[in-house]
Protein backbone atom coordinates (compact mmCIF):
# COMPACT_ATOMS: atom_id res chain seq x y z
CA UNK A 1 0.00 0.00 0.00
CA UNK A 2 3.16 2.23 -0.45
CA UNK A 3 3.14 3.61 3.04
CA UNK A 4 -0.82 4.50 3.33
CA UNK A 5 -1.94 2.62 6.34
CA UNK A 6 -5.60 1.70 6.28
CA UNK A 7 -8.69 1.40 8.83
CA UNK A 8 -9.50 -2.00 7.80
CA UNK A 9 -6.09 -3.30 6.41
CA UNK A 10 -5.99 -7.30 7.20
CA UNK A 11 -4.56 -10.04 5.25
CA UNK A 12 -8.19 -10.79 4.80
CA UNK A 13 -8.70 -7.63 3.25
CA UNK A 14 -5.60 -7.37 1.08
CA UNK A 15 -6.22 -11.31 -0.54
CA UNK A 16 -10.00 -9.28 -1.14
CA UNK A 17 -8.19 -6.29 -2.87
CA UNK A 18 -5.40 -8.66 -4.81
CA UNK A 19 -8.93 -10.57 -6.36
CA UNK A 20 -10.52 -7.46 -7.21
CA UNK A 21 -8.05 -6.10 -9.26
CA UNK A 22 -7.41 -9.28 -10.86
CA UNK A 23 -10.44 -8.97 -12.67
CA UNK A 24 -10.22 -7.62 -16.31
CA UNK A 25 -13.81 -7.11 -17.93
CA UNK A 26 -16.91 -5.79 -16.75
CA UNK A 27 -18.37 -9.02 -17.63
CA UNK A 28 -16.05 -10.78 -15.10
CA UNK A 29 -16.90 -7.64 -12.14
CA UNK A 30 -20.39 -8.80 -12.94
CA UNK A 31 -19.80 -12.57 -12.03
CA UNK A 32 -17.84 -12.16 -9.49
CA UNK A 33 -19.54 -9.55 -7.03
CA UNK A 34 -22.99 -11.33 -8.29
CA UNK A 35 -21.42 -14.62 -6.35
CA UNK A 36 -19.69 -12.32 -3.65
CA UNK A 37 -22.37 -9.55 -2.44
CA UNK A 38 -26.30 -10.01 -2.21
CA UNK A 39 -28.00 -7.65 -4.90
CA UNK A 40 -28.52 -5.01 -1.80
CA UNK A 41 -25.05 -4.90 -0.91
CA UNK A 42 -23.83 -3.86 -4.55
CA UNK A 43 -26.66 -2.18 -5.17
CA UNK A 44 -25.70 -0.05 -2.15
CA UNK A 45 -21.66 0.12 -3.24
CA UNK A 46 -23.46 1.19 -6.61
CA UNK A 47 -25.66 3.74 -5.08
CA UNK A 48 -22.25 5.72 -3.31
CA UNK A 49 -20.34 5.79 -6.93
CA UNK A 50 -22.92 7.28 -8.22
CA UNK A 51 -23.49 9.87 -5.22
CA UNK A 52 -19.83 10.62 -5.17
CA UNK A 53 -19.80 11.44 -9.14
CA UNK A 54 -22.71 13.69 -9.17
CA UNK A 55 -21.61 15.29 -5.32
CA UNK A 56 -18.12 15.61 -7.39
CA UNK A 57 -20.29 17.17 -10.84
CA UNK A 58 -21.37 19.99 -7.71
CA UNK A 59 -25.21 18.30 -7.42
CA UNK A 60 -27.47 18.89 -4.41
CA UNK A 61 -28.29 16.77 -2.17
CA UNK A 62 -32.05 16.61 -2.84
CA UNK A 63 -30.65 16.45 -6.54
CA UNK A 64 -28.68 13.39 -5.80
CA UNK A 65 -31.14 11.87 -3.31
CA UNK A 66 -34.48 12.09 -6.30
CA UNK A 67 -31.79 10.82 -8.86
CA UNK A 68 -30.13 8.11 -7.07
CA UNK A 69 -32.79 7.00 -3.92
CA UNK A 70 -29.71 7.65 -1.23
CA UNK A 71 -30.66 9.06 1.47
CA UNK A 72 -29.37 12.51 3.48
CA UNK A 73 -27.40 10.17 5.72
CA UNK A 74 -25.66 8.07 2.91
CA UNK A 75 -24.98 11.67 0.84
CA UNK A 76 -23.38 13.10 3.85
CA UNK A 77 -21.25 10.05 4.26
CA UNK A 78 -19.67 10.11 0.91
CA UNK A 79 -19.39 14.22 0.82
CA UNK A 80 -17.66 13.57 4.37
CA UNK A 81 -15.38 11.05 2.73
CA UNK A 82 -14.68 12.98 -0.66
CA UNK A 83 -13.83 15.95 2.01
CA UNK A 84 -11.69 14.27 4.61
CA UNK A 85 -11.61 10.65 3.83
CA UNK A 86 -8.63 8.69 2.23
CA UNK A 87 -8.76 9.99 -1.27
CA UNK A 88 -10.05 6.14 -2.84
CA UNK A 89 -13.22 8.00 -4.30
CA UNK A 90 -10.89 10.64 -5.60
CA UNK A 91 -8.33 7.84 -6.89
CA UNK A 92 -10.80 6.17 -8.82
CA UNK A 93 -13.48 9.13 -10.10
CA UNK A 94 -10.53 10.86 -11.53
CA UNK A 95 -9.50 7.49 -13.66
CA UNK A 96 -12.53 6.84 -15.20
CA UNK A 97 -12.48 10.76 -16.39
CA UNK A 98 -9.65 10.03 -18.02
CA UNK A 99 -10.53 7.09 -19.53
CA UNK A 100 -13.35 8.40 -21.26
Amino acid sequence: MSGYKSKIQSNEIDFLCEAILKLQTIEECYRFFDDLCTINEIQALSQRMQVAKMLKDKRTYQDISVTTGASTATISRVNRCLNYGSDGYEIVLSRLEENK
